[in-house]
């Protein structure tokens, strides 16, 4: 089943209207900077240190590749075989949106342990907004028991962050583990809103949105070149 949203498309609605609709209809008008690009680097090596401490887990990319509208059937097979499965980038998808979550271990019980994984050293809001997109996906899909945010430790960070999981003895001082599990469940509301409202946009036409600090917060927008053609720089005295 093809997806309208994705988490990523999901953020970038919340930063700028016009950059979500260029995000789904104009990908190809996309520009990324040499430092952006680095700093995506960045993010998957950190990811790839923490899925090191898995061994046993199915990688579901290695699998389907980017062929992403098979990952929540491929998930549910895997998920409804093995009990005790722990799988990469599993699938779901709930409300024409589709999340990848980066580590997903199942219970016993058939509960979901899940790992969202950010190279940052803060707990920053966009962090969170991104977890809640998934909470809200994944829980309708399946039962949440945790849902954590991995991010950089700090060398000062005390006992609020935890180093734990029931399912690998190989963490080390490189993770901060921030569970979140309630604080993701409050936002169901907020996001079901949020996701009306981008469906909405993008049943319409292009947003004339206009330019703003917007277009650098939280993310500089790689679509500021294609806003920007045909608009006047205002001089720094205007």
């Amino acid at each position: 089943m093809s997806h309208l949203l994705s988490k990523s498309k999901y953020i970038r609605g919340l930063q700028c209207e016009r950059a979500l609709w260029l995000d789904v209809y104009q990908p190809r008008l996309a520009r990324y900077t040499r430092e952006q690009m680095r700093r995506f680097d960045a993010g998957r090596d950190f990811e790839y240190s923490f899925k090191s401490t898995f061994p046993a887990a199915i990688d579901l990319s290695a699998e389907l590749g980017r062929k992403v509208d098979a990952y929540p059937e491929r998930t549910a097979q895997l998920l409804d075989a093995n009990p005790a499965a722990v799988l990469f980038e599993a699938g779901f998808q709930y409300d024409n949106v589709l999340v990848l979550a980066d580590v997903v271990c199942q219970r016993e019980d058939g509960t979901l342990d899940i790992y969202e994984v950010k190279s940052g050293s803060q707990l920053s809001d966009t962090y969170r907004k991104d977890a809640a997109v998934q909470h809200y996906v994944i829980s309708h899909c399946r039962r949440v028991n945790s849902f954590s945010i991995v991010h950089a430790k700090k060398q000062s960070e005390n006992s609020e962050y935890s180093d734990y999981s029931d399912y690998s003895d190989n963490f080390d001082n490189r993770f901060a583990i921030v569970d979140l599990t309630e604080a993701l469940a409050a936002q169901t509301d907020t996001v079901a809103s949020n996701i009306a409202a981008m469906k909405d946009i993008l049943a319409h036409g292009e947003p004339a949105t206009p330019t703003g600090q917007h277009c650098l917060e939280p993310y500089a927008c790689p679509y500021q070149h294609y806003c920007q053609q045909g608009v006047r720089q205002m001089s720094l005295f205007e």
